[in-house]
């Protein structure tokens, strides 16, 4: 059974860091690509970053550039997003997701599998 398990996420006051986690199992996620979305309460989902399956590209919403980093670990199946500088406005839930095309798109429908989530909640 294919599964994308999120952690890392908390509590945190502005100015502070998570490192969030996607664990991938059920399959070989390596020549997927993978991405990160959030949902703040009563907003749509949107788009935060998003990684090649090789990890050489990336690709980052406006908002988290210079603040947020998206890696993958050396086998390929975990994914992290890195997030510094951390503000009240980032507060939602956090979801990985892994597209099969091996790209690295902003576009949720572009994306076959998605986690759980986990809760980031920053504090002014």
């Amino acid at each position: 059974q294919v599964q994308l398990v999120e952690s890392g996420g908390g509590l945190v006051q502005a100015g502070g860091s998570l490192r969030l986690s996607c664990a991938a199992s059920g399959r070989s996620f390596s020549n997927y690509g993978m991405g990160w979305f959030r949902q703040a309460p009563g907003k749509e989902r949107e788009f935060v970053a998003a990684i090649s399956w090789s990890g050489r590209s990336t690709y980052y919403t406006d908002s988290v550039k210079g603040r947020f980093t998206i890696s993958r670990g050396d086998a390929k199946n975990t994914v992290y997003l890195q997030a510094n500088s951390l503000k009240p406005e980032d507060t939602a839930v956090y979801y990985c997701a892994a597209d099969r095309s091996g790209s690295y798109s902003r576009e949720p429908r572009n994306y076959d599998y998605w986690g759980q989530g986990t809760q980031v909640t920053v504090s002014s």
